[in-house]
């Protein structure tokens, strides 16, 4: 089948086989994705895997439930069953639509200076095998493990509904990762460093591999001498290094408006409501050039966009799909995302970040007599319902005298998120993004999220008593 198998004469057809039964809305998406992956361990290539994934899903939204059905069949009669399927969950009247498809043209556009299908196999090889040789160069005798992985994908996507849009778009994701584990004894550490982004291939003419990989190397070895930080509250500067993972977890999933509505988040029913200090300024904008979690248009045809969330402390916003602003009579924010045909859209995040403030970062760090420099947060657990959260800290450092010292270890922070949110009470001038992929309903999205370096004047910090 041809790429551009899904053109207006087709859709409109589908989306009204889709109605035939009634329904408020109905769309169609259509993927074509190739995803290529290479995965270096113990000094050898141990995979290396491709492949191509296309088809269509089809969605139909009556009465606040969704029907949904996908095939990668993509054959005239295949696509017309589909439609159908969707179309007999509805028990309503038959209608007669005409829809009238125009072409969405994006506000924003991305340039990809070098695709990765360009690359031969050979260069992409020369890549793992060069951040692999960097990082045992750090100290071969302490590091017992080297893991790189180099993966890129490149995704056309065509969308239409019952609304009348008619767009594509193409994506193009690099994600380079460097893991390595250390030993001294009875002692093991591990380090850790990723990069990439909607970029091509050239991300490595931004980011040298063998950097990466001896920037988590050197941390897996110096952790092995770290002592464990001894637990208690006290003042926590994070800096603009650790990236959004709190802004993230702490109030980013409590935004998404699914979670809102079934009352699952602590942030349901406080539009409009003061939810943290006046220095809280919270954004999801997916128009950012080169972040992983960018594009031109959701995954239901809305033009991306920058969504202010938060304003001065006062929440303004929730981030919503088609079917949760359809509930709640709005629009959709633009964050309608699902992680391929086989699934269903739903609200998530994009590119999440704390706004900057106005105070130095190094003013911040002085500020504090004794306390934790957080370099780099780890994973953690949140509970939306209540915002309590436990994060890990993987690369932290004593503040003593309000200079940064002795690296310590074994760090978590715990706290409820509109508690720390309504403490923060310095924020710097600078802002740094970190990548990841972010899970929910058995989903995976690409986003990156971020915030300046923080000052919270009390949380606890979990260590040895």
């Amino acid at each position: 089948m041809e790429k551009n198998i899904i053109n207006e004469e087709l859709s409109s057809e589908l989306l009204k086989t889709a109605l035939k039964h009634g329904g408020e809305y109905a769309d169609i998406y259509f993927e074509d994705r190739s995803p290529q992956s290479i995965q270096l361990e113990d000094n050898k290539v141990e995979k290396i895997l491709s492949g191509i994934d296309k088809g269509v899903g089809i969605r139909v939204i009556f009465g606040g439930k969704t029907a949904y059905a996908y095939t990668n069949d993509l054959t005239h009669k295949s696509l017309i069953e589909c439609a159908a399927s969707v179309s007999r969950a509805v028990k309503g009247n038959s209608t007669d639509l005409v829809i009238n498809l125009q072409r969405q043209r994006p506000k924003v556009d991305f340039v990809i200076k070098k695709l990765p299908s360009s690359i031969s196999m050979d260069d992409k090889l020369a890549l793992v095998t060069r951040a692999n040789i960097a990082a045992r160069g750090i100290d071969n005798t302490k590091i017992r493990q080297v893991s790189i992985v180099y993966r890129d994908i490149s995704q056309d996507v065509v969308i239409a509904n019952s609304e009348g849009i008619f767009c594509s778009d193409s994506r193009v994701h690099i994600v380079f990762v460097a893991h390595v584990i250390a030993a001294d004894g009875d002692i093991v550490q591990t380090g850790y460093e990723v990069v990439g982004g909607f970029k091509g291939f050239e991300l490595f003419d931004e980011e040298n591999v063998s950097d990466v990989a001896e920037i988590a190397a050197k941390r897996a070895v110096d952790m092995l001498s770290a002592r464990k930080i001894k637990g208690g509250a006290m003042p926590v500067v994070i800096s603009s290094e650790a990236g959004g993972t709190m802004v993230h977890e702490a109030i980013g999933h409590g935004l998404e408006a699914d979670l809102a509505q079934q009352g699952l988040s602590v942030y349901s029913q406080k539009l409009g409501q003061k939810i943290a200090s006046e220095l809280i300024t919270v954004i999801d904008d997916a128009t950012i050039p080169g972040n992983r979690g960018s594009f031109r248009f959701d995954d239901e045809g809305t033009l991306s966009a920058k969504n202010i969330l938060v304003k001065d402390g006062i929440l303004t916003s929730y981030m919503y799909d088609r079917l949760t602003a359809m509930k709640d009579g709005c629009s959709s924010t633009g964050n309608g995302r699902r992680e391929s045909y086989h699934h269903k859209p739903i609200p998530r995040m994009t590119n999440t970040y704390l706004a900057q403030g106005k105070h130095n970062s190094e003013d911040i760090i002085k500020s504090v007599k004794n306390g934790l420099f957080v370099k780099k947060m780890g994973g953690g657990q949140v509970n939306t319902v209540t915002g309590d959260f436990v994060f890990e800290v993987s690369l932290g450092y004593e503040i003593n005298d309000g200079v940064i010292g002795d690296m310590v270890r074994g760090a978590t922070l715990s706290g409820n998120g509109p508690e720390i949110l309504n403490s923060i009470d310095m924020i710097a001038s600078d802002i740094g993004f970190a990548i990841g992929t972010c899970g929910k309903d058995g989903q995976g999205a690409p986003v990156s999220d971020a915030m300046p370096t923080v000052r919270i004047p009390k949380i606890v910090v979990g260590g040895e008593v």
